[in-house]
C-alpha cells in the first residue's frame, strides 16, 4: 500500500513540474523533457500500406521532371553561362561582336525528326534579345495567311562547322483558340544534327552574335561547355 502511495506522490510531483515548465514558458526545458515524434506529411493519394514509402510516385516524378527542366533551362539571366572559349574566340576570328546568350534547351523529339528538319526556339523561353527593331517587323510580316519570311543568317555548329541556315517565326493557333509563336532555325537543320550527332534530351545552347551588323549563331552542346579542356585552354586563346 506504501509504494502505491509513493507512486501517486512521484506521479503528482512529476505532473506539477511540468505544469510549472508550461507556466514559465521555458521551451528549452520542455523539449528536453517532452519528446515530440514528427510524422513526415503523406501524399493524399498514399494508400495506408504504403506508409513506409514516404513519397508518393506522381510527387515524385514531379519532382524529378522539375530538376531535370531547371537544370536544362536557364531561367534567369543571372544564371547566364559562359560561350566557350573555342566557340568565342572562332567569332572574333570572323570579325564577330555583340555575343549574346539567346536559349538553352533540350532538343525534343520534333527537333531531330528528319520529316521536320527544324530547331524551335519558344519565345517565352528567349533569354535575351537578339533582334534589331527592324529584323524583328520583318519577320512579323509574315503570317496571317502570307507565306512566312525567311532571314538568311550563319551558324557556327559545334563542331565549328559553317552553315547557312533561315530564320523563321511561326505563330500557331491552338484548338482553345489561344496562339503560340517560336522562332525556327530551317533549311539544312538536318545536316546540322547529323554532322553533330545530336539526339533527343540532349541539351544545347544558342548564342547570337554580329558581323557588321549581320545576325549570326553559335550552337552549343553542354558537354562541350562542360568540357574540362576548355578551362584548361581559356587562358591560351584568350591572349
Amino acid at each position: 500500500m506504501d509504494s502505491v502511495v509513493e507512486d501517486e506522490k512521484k506521479h503528482d510531483q512529476h505532473l506539477e513540474e511540468t505544469m510549472k515548465i508550461l507556466e514559465d514558458g521555458d521551451d528549452q526545458c520542455l523539449q528536453k523533457k517532452i519528446k515530440i515524434k514528427k510524422r513526415p506529411p503523406r501524399c493524399h493519394d498514399d494508400d495506408d500500406n504504403d506508409d513506409d514509402e514516404g513519397v508518393c510516385v506522381q510527387e515524385k516524378k514531379k519532382l524529378m521532371k522539375k530538376k531535370m527542366m531547371d537544370k536544362a533551362i536557364c531561367s534567369s539571366p543571372h544564371a547566364t553561362p559562359k560561350l566557350p572559349v573555342i566557340l568565342r574566340n572562332r567569332i572574333k576570328a570572323l570579325g564577330g561582336s555583340d555575343v549574346t546568350f539567346v536559349i538553352q534547351k533540350p532538343l525534343f523529339k520534333s527537333d531531330v525528326r528528319l520529316s521536320q528538319n527544324r530547331l524551335s526556339i519558344p519565345l517565352n523561353q528567349i533569354q535575351q534579345s537578339f533582334l534589331t527593331p527592324e529584323e524583328s517587323e520583318r519577320l512579323n510580316s509574315g503570317g496571317n495567311g502570307k507565306k512566312c519570311v525567311d532571314m538568311e543568317v550563319m551558324l557556327i555548329e559545334p563542331s565549328l562547322h559553317r552553315e547557312t541556315i533561315s530564320l523563321r517565326k511561326w505563330d500557331m493557333k491552338k484548338a482553345s483558340g489561344n496562339s503560340t509563336s517560336m522562332y525556327v532555325l530551317v533549311t539544312n537543320w538536318n545536316s546540322v544534327v547529323r554532322r553533330n550527332s545530336m539526339s533527343k534530351d540532349e541539351t544545347v545552347q544558342l548564342w547570337s552574335f554580329r558581323i557588321k551588323s549581320k545576325l549570326g549563331f553559335a550552337l552549343v552542346k553542354r558537354r562541350l561547355q562542360d568540357d574540362p579542356r576548355n578551362s584548361s585552354l581559356r587562358g591560351i586563346l584568350d591572349s
